[in-house]
């Protein structure tokens, strides 16, 4: 495969989207809504790091706790020691535990008064609070939670059995955090006598940190599931939106495609007024074009066969009698015949093949200023140099310079000119005169070639412009024109965006009148 090829049916960089080529719009539309929904979800990340700071917040409040109390016994005489400890666990809910020097427990608020907590068994407890732990351990396995140790009553409850108590330092607590049975946090803190003759330690069950994070978690999570439904529905109505109606174009550019356009009708979706509508219609308009083209085509190309089997049939006539005949003029006479039928046949093919460019080279030309009063004028004295008018006389009335100033191909101006004037110069009678006027008018600089022929019929004026459609004049001889010099010059000027119309002459006078419209080239250029 070569370059060119290869450049013709790469996709242009700005439209690859290469992880996405093989998904469908619709599956592309649901990716990019759940992306953006996949971020809320990302919520759950930031409610962990919250309750980590929850956590420590609330060791930091145990470890406060703790080393205030151990400062506060101190005042506090040794037969009032349990009621205070009583009192400050019941009013902060949490267990406080006194211990000797030697590690020995000396008061258990617990033991003093009502306690301040109590464990749940989990096996006990309804369905939904499983469901809930469940739910509770699969987060914090997706969010990464670090693994609390669970919270162990000692059996021998010393000073000594307590991580925190060990690794206090006088006058400054230690804490840590556990989980409890039902997966809530225990968060205790230890706290050592500046003087070393006793130590606290604080347990609290801080089951509002799980359930605020449960909390926290289902609203987050009842938003998430509503957002996700609403983005599905939208996705989906988007796409219905945009894919339906895509496919139903497809659909129809297919079967054109295949050739079975007469039978297609594009949907032009009138209403909508977006892209989409947009595409629907130059959709349909090409498929129109296309169709128009096609019958044109097709017609085309059976007036070219009908046209040249005239010639070809009687060509075969002239050479099969040629063949049998021996008279020597009767001979000649055919053999002129098959001779005049070559050449109409060559001429005819000559303005075939030029009437099928016509289009084509009109769409690549690039358009220039051309004075058409100039070209009439060198095309004129061209005719007379060759003689080619006979005793008809041509009169133009010359405009000034730049009037008559269009945007076009020059060649191809001057080909529409040439068969127009061929066309008034056939049709007139010897001795009469063609005239020729171009002039400005409304933006655009209209041409009228008149002669003093026949005129044309008014049932007549559209048919002439038809392709191989040829009414000649009688004293003419059969075959000098092909029928096409019209269509092609009509060709031409719908080529430069004019118009052309044939009607009587506007002085009263017999004949006809053929008036071109070109937009001027001050209007061309706006």
């Amino acid at each position: 495969m070569g370059p060119d090829i290869v450049s013709q049916t790469a996709e242009p960089a700005d439209l690859q989207l290469g992880w996405s080529r093989g998904l469908s719009l619709t599956a592309r539309i649901l990716a990019v809504n759940l992306f953006v929904l996949a971020l809320l979800g990302a919520g759950l990340f930031f409610l962990d790091s919250y309750r980590v700071r929850l956590i420590a917040e609330r060791e930091t409040a145990a470890r406060t706790q703790a080393e205030f109390l151990v400062e506060s016994l101190a005042l506090v005489s040794p037969e009032k020691k349990g009621a205070y400890i009583s009192a400050f666990g019941a009013r902060n809910s949490s267990r406080i535990r006194l211990y000797d020097q030697d590690g020995a427990k000396l008061f258990d608020s617990f033991e003093l008064g009502q306690p301040a907590y109590e464990f749940r068994d989990p096996t006990k407890e309804p369905w939904r609070k499983v469901a809930a732990r469940g739910i509770d351990k699969v987060v914090d396995f997706l969010v990464g939670a670090p693994e609390l140790q669970p919270f162990v009553e000692p059996k021998n409850d010393t000073g000594g059995e307590w991580s925190e108590l060990a690794r206090a330092k006088p006058g400054k607590a230690s804490s840590v955090a556990r989980f409890a049975p039902d997966l809530t946090h225990m968060i205790s803190a230890g706290a050592v006598a500046p003087s070393g003759s006793y130590s606290v330690l604080t347990t609290a069950n801080e089951r509002d940190i799980r359930l605020f994070v449960r909390a926290e978690r289902f609203k987050i999570g009842m938003f998430f599931l509503l957002a996700l439904g609403i983005g599905v529905l939208l996705s989906i109505f988007l796409a219905r939106t945009i894919v339906r109606p895509l496919r139903h174009l497809a659909r129809a550019a297919v079967k054109v495609r295949l050739g079975r356009a007469q039978e297609v009708t594009v949907p032009r979706l009138p209403s909508r007024r977006d892209e989409i509508g947009m595409l629907a219609r130059a959709l349909s308009d090409m498929s129109i074009a296309l169709r128009q083209r096609i019958d044109a085509t097709e017609a085309f190309a059976a007036d070219v066969a009908h046209e040249i089997k005239n010639p070809l049939a009687s060509l075969r006539s002239a050479l099969d009698g040629a063949e049998r005949i021996e008279d020597p003029g009767l001979r000649k006479q055919l053999m002129d015949v098959a001779k005049a039928d070559v050449q109409r046949m060559d001429r005819l093919i000559s303005d075939i093949s030029d009437a099928s460019r016509v289009d084509s080279q009109l769409a690549k030309a690039k358009f220039e200023p051309i004075d058409l009063g100039d070209m009439i004028e060198q095309l004129l004295q061209a005719r007379e140099d060759r003689a080619s008018d006979g005793d008809v006389h041509i009169a133009f009335a010359r405009p000034r310079r730049t009037i008559a100033t269009v945007m076009g191909e020059d060649v191809r101006l001057e080909r529409m000119l040439t068969n127009l004037i061929d066309n008034a110069v056939s049709f007139s009678p010897p001795g009469s005169v063609v005239e020729i006027s171009a002039t400005l008018a409304d933006d655009e600089v209209v041409i009228r070639i008149s002669d003093e022929g026949p005129g044309v019929p008014v049932q007549d004026r559209e048919a002439i412009f038809r392709r191989f459609h040829s009414e000649r004049p009688v004293s003419e001889n059969f075959g000098k024109h092909s029928g096409l010099g019209l269509a092609i010059a009509r060709t031409i000027i719908e080529g430069h965006h004019g118009r052309i119309s044939v009607r009587d002459r506007v002085d009263g006078k017999g004949g006809a009148c053929f008036e071109i419209a070109l937009p001027c080239a001050a209007s061309s250029s706006q």
